[in-house]
């Protein structure tokens, strides 16, 4: 009687404890990666956080940690303890990274959805000098030049790099990749004329296309953003071609469900905020938030596109 009583005990004690350890959470400061350098996603991740903290009361320190297209970051949280206090913000590179890499961790399983911030295109951005002045021309360049065009990423299996590779093999054009840590770096590069292409998200790219240092010649959303009305969608020319770039938030596989709960609500608290939503969309964001499942969703399609695209232009997987 008195062993079937601790056993009891114990279970009881089990089923309580991750209740009570979320009703307590956060009592410290929480750990929220961003695997880019600053001037990408970066800015919204720390708007985010600053809201978050002052709502949760405890600090939420963003912590960069650049290159591998977020890999490095990515496989950092993955193996960080599942208790809420270290959790990532990642872009849709982390499905083209995945698709690229032999990862030591399941991309779509392994890892526990929060919430899907916001969606964009990139912007195929060129420098003023540049003779190509739209994707049709920027074709007929590289046809008629290849391997002489050099493009930038933000690292090797970022969404750039295979959202570029994909362009390639709709236009059968040959290009040279350069990969860089990060879309800061890349767009300082395309400024400086160290390279021709730099396809990046809108966020970092518009700050260099509103001050003239660099040209927009297309975004690959289906339709043309409302933020650049000017600037045609490489669909227009390349029927079916799309890359969405994104931006959501996860943290370890084994997080309890109610931290899950309360991030995704917290979130979606913030991305309603009417100075936010108008911030997001200045810059080309479109805001999304939705249940944890709709993020998974989203990854799990990336994750097999971009595998798709990995095998069609026999690109060798890294370790």
């Amino acid at each position: 009687m008195q062993i079937a009583l601790w056993l009891v005990a114990a279970v009881l004690a089990f089923a309580v404890a991750p209740n009570t350890f979320a009703e307590n959470y956060p009592s410290k400061s929480i750990r929220l990666i961003i695997p880019f350098a600053p001037g990408g996603i970066d800015a919204i991740g720390r708007v985010i956080a600053a809201a978050v903290a002052e709502s949760f009361g405890q600090a939420v320190v963003v912590d960069n940690r650049p290159g591998a297209g977020g890999a490095i970051g990515a496989e950092i949280t993955v193996r960080a303890p599942p208790d809420g206090y270290t959790l990532i913000m990642i872009s849709s590179s982390y499905t083209a990274s995945a698709a690229y890499r032999k990862l030591p961790y399941d991309p779509v399983n392994d890892i526990r959805p929060i919430v899907l911030v916001a969606a964009m295109g990139l912007v195929m951005v060129v420098p003023p000098s540049f003779p190509a002045a739209n994707i049709k021309e920027l074709i007929a360049y590289a046809q008629a030049n290849p391997k002489k065009l050099s493009y930038g990423s933000a690292g090797m299996g970022s969404i750039n790099h295979l959202g570029l590779e994909l362009f390639k093999l709709e236009t059968r054009t040959d290009m040279v990749h350069v990969p860089y840590k990060g879309a800061g770096p890349g767009l300082v590069a395309a400024v400086s004329g160290e390279i021709q292409l730099a396809p990046f998200g809108m966020l970092p790219a518009l700050p260099h296309v509103r001050a003239g240092r660099l040209r927009a010649i297309a975004v690959t959303t289906p339709k043309r953003s409302a933020v650049l009305p000017d600037v045609p969608s490489v669909g227009e020319t390349v029927p079916g071609f799309e890359v969405t770039d994104w931006m959501g938030i996860w943290a370890p596989k084994g997080t309890p469900g109610d931290i899950v709960t309360r991030w995704n609500r917290e979130v979606a608290r913030v991305l309603e905020k009417d100075e936010i939503r108008a911030r997001m969309t200045a810059d080309g964001l479109e805001p999304r938030a939705g249940p944890p499942q709709q993020f998974r969703q989203v990854t799990a399609r990336d994750v097999e596109k971009w595998r798709r695209v990995v095998r069609e232009a026999k690109i060798e997987l890294s370790n």
